[in-house]
C-alpha cells in the first residue's frame, strides 16, 4: 500500500493511497484504453475516461447532466456557475467544463489529501475553470453570496448514506439563497426499495423550491430496489423536453422522468427533514 501525499503526476498507477478520510484505490477500466475507476474505502466513487470527458460512465450522471443540459445545452455560450458539493474524482466537473467551456467549476471535497490526489491524477481544468476546496459542504455553502451560482449538485455519501445536515429545510433553503433566479439544484439521493429517504428528500427540496422533478430508473421508483434517485429543485420550471426524454431512455440503464405532477405524487404524504432541535 502506498502511503501519504506523494501522488503520481503524469498518469495515474493503479494501487491504494492513503487518502485523510481512509483508502482510496485506483483501478484500470479493462474496456477503455485511458479509463479509471476510484474507490473510496472500498466503494465506487467516479469513474473517468481521461481521453474523453464527456463519457460518463456512472448513469444517475449521465441523468443529472440531461436535466442540466435541458436548461443549458451543450455549446451555450453564456457563463454556467456549478457548484458540485461531494468531489471525489471530479467527473462531472470534467464533464460540465467541456460542454460549457466558459462555464465555472467549483468542487467542494472534505478531503484535502484525495483533492490532492486527483488533481495529480487526472490532469483537471485549472482555476478559474475548475477550483477543488477543501471542507465540509455546508460550512462552505454558508459562506457563499446569494445568487453567486446557477447550478448546485449535492452527491456527498459517507459509504451509503449522505450526512443528515446536507438533507434538510434548513440547508435547502441555504442552497436556495446561493442560486441565481433560474438556478437548479439536484440531488443524488440513495435510497432502500422503501423510498423513505427518497421520498423525504422530495418532500423537502419541494418545500423550498416551487418545482420539481425526479428521475430514475423504472425498478428503482417501484421499490425493487437500492438504487440512486436524483431529485431537482428549481425557481423556474423543468422544461422535461422531448429530446431530454429520449437522451435518459436512451442509456445502459434507462430512465423516467417525473415532472411537477408526478414529483410531488411520488413523495405520497412524506414530511420534510428538519435540523435537530436546539437544546
Amino acid at each position: 500500500m502506498k502511503q501519504g501525499r506523494n501522488v503520481p503526476s503524469a498518469q495515474p498507477v493503479e494501487g491504494e493511497y492513503q487518502v485523510d478520510q481512509g483508502t482510496a484505490t485506483l483501478e484500470r477500466d479493462p474496456d477503455l484504453a485511458n479509463g479509471w475507476l476510484l474507490r473510496l474505502n472500498g466503494v465506487q466513487s467516479s469513474h473517468l475516461d481521461l481521453d474523453d470527458p464527456t463519457h460518463l460512465s456512472f448513469e444517475y450522471m449521465r441523468w443529472i447532466a440531461a436535466l442540466v443540459e435541458d436548461r443549458w445545452p451543450e455549446g451555450f455560450e453564456g457563463r454556467v456557475r456549478h457548484l458540485h458539493l461531494g468531489g471525489a474524482g471530479c467527473s462531472l466537473a470534467r464533464y460540465f467544463h467541456h460542454v460549457h467551456p466558459e462555464s465555472r467549476q467549483v468542487v467542494v471535497e472534505l478531503d484535502a489529501a484525495l483533492a490532492e490526489g486527483v488533481r495529480e491524477w487526472f490532469d483537471l481544468p485549472r482555476a478559474p475553470f475548475l477550483r477543488i476546496r477543501v471542507g465540509e459542504a455546508r460550512a462552505v455553502t454558508e459562506t457563499l453570496s446569494p445568487a453567486s451560482r446557477d447550478v448546485v449538485i449535492r452527491d456527498v455519501f459517507a459509504q451509503s448514506l449522505t450526512p443528515d445536515s446536507l438533507t434538510t429545510q434548513e440547508f435547502t433553503q441555504q442552497v436556495a439563497d446561493v442560486l441565481g433566479p433560474d438556478g437548479m439544484y439536484l440531488v443524488n439521493c440513495g435510497s432502500a426499495p422503501n423510498l423513505k429517504a427518497a421520498r423525504e428528500e422530495a418532500a423537502t427540496i419541494g418545500s423550498v423550491f416551487p418545482h420539481l422533478a425526479i428521475v430514475a430508473d423504472a425498478p428503482m421508483l417501484k421499490g425493487r430496489r437500492y438504487g440512486n434517485v436524483i431529485i431537482a429543485g428549481s425557481f423556474l420550471p423543468f422544461e422535461g423536453t422531448a429530446a431530454m426524454v429520449r437522451t435518459l431512455l436512451g442509456g445502459g440503464v434507462p430512465a423516467r422522468y417525473l415532472g411537477d405532477e408526478e414529483a410531488r405524487s411520488f413523495i405520497q404524504g412524506a414530511q420534510p427533514r428538519h435540523d435537530p432541535r436546539a437544546s
